[in-house]
């Protein structure tokens, strides 16, 4: 049986819906006639316009669609999906037609469309492949993520290339060296890296980990600190050398070699957003693996938007109206250390204000500031261009981190000499920040009289908002996130800072010019008042920002 249908009819069948639509009052005669308008001009059909226009939901306006055509209507989040009826359809032919099946039994294929009057996936399933089709309606972005979930990023691409190489086998792809440069630039691999990008894009990724192992390819993507498995179809091992050689490319590396780790960079345009993509390729026991960090190119940094708490905030907000001193942002890598300098920097950055930054390497461009990149290649590293910065007349200076006495001496100088500097320190909280200057051998009169503050901060998920729900915990009412499609089933979509803040008083100098430890350090500013990491988390669990299990894991570390 075949489903062809002739202009005239699916004109009726528009206006049935058009008729139904205003029996059931999904919108009213005059937002209707605009949809039906905006659909004659932009040729789009009328189903399209009124969910992309937001007029109706797309799970209302299905459901009318379903009684109109006598079809089920489904939620793809709850059916359990068929793997036989998975096997049956390609996943070039399920991505081409945007389809997902869902069933076979007996020789008939129910398969999960976003349109009723789409009838050629079924023509050709039918035809080609011999099912009867039975076809229910799902969301459209249901769909997709179910050919994402059961078929793979990219594997339509991956059916297709690999279906131009038959013959094309695993001992294969670890000796095509002569041809890696080609295969590169073929469109179907340039798709699928920019499938691979876009995916982890579009899920809020901040880094992809490609992972080669003896008998498959891991890839691997960090959202909101934690990493989570892309799924992407088995054979693309075979396709990994070169997917490897296109992100070489893409980041002007040298494609050849592959003993040496290598870094480069390039931008990407997703939509109507550019990226910055920061590349590391490292030589590992079976072939090359590699790290994507994703950086939007612009981005608004404000302190009010780090999440820090009313407190913590104007404590900031006066360190940094000082006209001199040091100020350092302690915490491990990934705790959100820049940021917080980049919403500084911009919150002091008027037109009054000479501001330069020395960076490894410069994460966001800043309008208005003079950012510097350190080479160690050529010898330009954090010291010699700390001398240099200095001949420019800054007001405000940030060193991306202190890493060795001679950074460390040189920023405690230039504070000294009536210069503002922000800087970054690997300790564990911010009574550890002293301890780490004087073994550089920094002399402690000198952090004593420069450091104006050491802070320390953390980054905790935030409790998605669409599953958020309460509970009650030793007579206290808690929140958490259950889990749904916004946060991936996580609970969590989206991240806050949690910090201390230690200002150098007078109760505290004196310790540092004895040299004590870090422990009688904190002791005596826990006693002066400072809210630590650990309490600043318990304040933002009882406001129902984050969770006690997420406090726990962050600041345990």
């Amino acid at each position: 049986m075949f489903y062809c249908r002739s202009f005239r009819e699916k004109r009726c069948i528009m206006q049935k819906l058009e008729q139904i639509i205003l029996e059931k009052k999904l919108l009213s005669d005059g937002r209707l006639t605009e949809a039906i308008e905006i659909s004659m001009t932009t040729f789009k059909p009328l189903q399209d316009v009124l969910v992309e226009r937001g007029f109706i939901r797309e799970p209302e306006l299905l459901k009318v669609l379903a009684e109109q055509h006598g079809l089920d209507f489904v939620d793809l989040k709850k059916v359990p999906i068929d793997m036989s009826a998975v096997k049956a359809v390609s996943a070039k032919l399920a991505s081409h037609y945007r389809i997902m099946p869902v069933k076979l039994v007996s020789g008939i294929l129910t398969m999960a469309v976003s349109s009723p009057l789409d009838m050629s996936a079924a023509e050709d399933i039918q035809a080609n492949l011999g099912y009867n089709v039975e076809r229910v309606l799902a969301c459209r972005g249901e769909i997709l993520e179910a050919l994402r979930k059961y078929y793979g990023v990219g594997a339509d691409t991956v059916e297709k290339i690999l279906t131009g190489n038959p013959d094309r086998d695993e001992s294969e792809a670890q000796d095509v060296s002569h041809d890696l440069e080609t295969m590169a630039e073929d469109a179907s691999v340039v798709r699928l890296v920019n499938q691979i990008f876009q995916e982890a894009i579009n899920d809020r990724a901040t880094d992809i980990h490609f992972e080669v192992q003896r008998d498959d390819i891991v890839v691997r993507r960090r959202i909101d600190g934690i990493l989570y498995d892309t799924h992407l179809p088995k054979n693309i091992r075979l396709l990994y050398p070169a997917i490897v050689s296109r992100i070489k490319l893409m980041s002007a590396m040298d494609i050849v070699e592959r003993r040496l780790p290598q870094d480069g960079r390039c931008r990407v345009n997703i939509g109507r957003r550019e990226y910055d993509m920061r590349i590391s390729i490292i030589p590992a026991m079976h072939g090359e693996d590699i790290v994507v960090r994703i950086l939007p190119t612009s981005m608004l940094f404000d302190l009010k938007e780090l999440g820090l708490s009313v407190d913590h905030r104007e404590m900031f907000e006066k360190l940094i109206t000082h006209p001199h001193g040091i100020i350092f942002v302690t915490g491990p890598t990934g705790s959100g250390k820049s940021t917080t300098l980049y919403a500084c920097l911009s919150r002091l950055n008027t037109r009054d204000r000479k501001i330069i930054t020395i960076e490894d390497p410069v994460e966001y461009e800043l309008k208005g500031i003079t950012q510097t990149q350190v080479n160690h290649k050529i010898g330009l590293t954090f010291g010699l261009s700390l001398r240099s910065m200095l001949r420019h007349d800054p007001d405000v200076m940030m060193v991306g981190e202190v890493r060795d006495r001679e950074t460390a001496e040189i920023a405690v100088q230039t504070a000294m000499t009536g210069h503002l500097v922000l800087s970054t320190l690997h300790t564990n909280d911010a009574a550890g920040g002293a301890v780490r200057l004087i073994d550089m051998g920094i002399d402690p009169y000198l952090i004593a009289s420069t450091v104006l503050a050491f802070t320390a901060q953390r980054l905790v998920r935030v409790i998605c908002v669409d599953c958020r729900e309460s509970y009650e915990s030793e007579g206290r009412q808690l929140y958490h996130g259950r889990g749904c499609a916004s946060c991936r089933n996580s609970g969590y979509h989206g991240r806050v800072a949690i910090s201390e803040i230690m200002p150098l008083e007078s109760g505290i100098q004196p310790l540092i010019l004895l040299r004590s430890s870090a422990k009688l350090i904190r002791e005596k500013a826990d006693s002066l008042g400072m809210r630590t990491l650990y309490q600043d988390g318990w304040d933002k669990v009882a406001q129902g920002i984050t969770t006690a299990e997420e406090v726990l894991r962050v600041t345990s570390l």
